[in-house]
């Protein structure tokens, strides 16, 4: 699993509401191609496209390095 692809499509509200913003057809598996991003990661072309997932990315960076460290 991609964790950082899985944690960065549950910050942006999960595979329904991305492939809605992508105008992926949910009949034709819109859907579940977003999910199966969580274990495969976001491809690349799909994320150069589409800038508000990069800037959220970079977001989701900058968090976790200002976060300390668990124990």
């Amino acid at each position: 699993m991609n964790k950082e692809d899985a944690a960065l499509i549950d910050r942006l509200g999960g595979p329904a509401k991305i492939a809605k913003r992508l105008r992926y057809d949910p009949k034709k598996g819109g859907v579940q191609r977003v999910q199966n991003w969580k274990a495969r990661g976001i491809p690349a072309s799909v994320e150069r496209d589409n800038q508000w997932i990069a800037k959220e990315r970079r977001a989701l960076r900058k968090e976790r390095a200002a976060a300390p460290a668990e124990a």
